[in-house]
């Protein structure tokens, strides 16, 4: 019988196989969704974790092309921002380091002036 030796835990400077939105930034994100949803804006979502970048996207319905994507690119940490909010045209709404911050973008859709 032969003995083999573990294998070592790879150091930290290994790039993950794919980007994810965490615990905190998926509470953050869902918070926001849940107000929308309550108010009839939004219907449907969906997440897909690539090899450079987070999406989650967020629809009015499900056959449709997103409205808004938050994004999470982990390359633009330093540069411009680690999220983004983006428009069903494209264009970059908001972007930056803080999660928070960059949502709330999204949370001026939700007042509007009363009749």
């Amino acid at each position: 019988m032969t003995v083999q030796a573990p294998t070592p835990f790879p150091t930290g400077t290994q790039t993950p196989a794919q980007v994810s939105f965490d615990r905190r930034e998926l509470g953050l994100i869902l918070t926001v969704y849940g107000r929308m949803v309550a108010a009839g804006e939004w219907r449907d979502y969906g997440i897909s974790c690539l090899r450079d970048l987070a999406v989650f996207s967020i629809f009015r319905r499900t056959a449709e092309n997103p409205l808004y994507r938050i994004e999470k690119r982990p390359k633009l940490r330093a540069k411009q921002g680690l999220y983004a909010v983006v428009g069903i045209d494209g264009q970059i709404l908001r972007r930056g380091a803080d999660l928070a911050q960059v949502l709330r973008v999204l949370e001026r859709k939700l007042i509007r002036p009363v009749d």
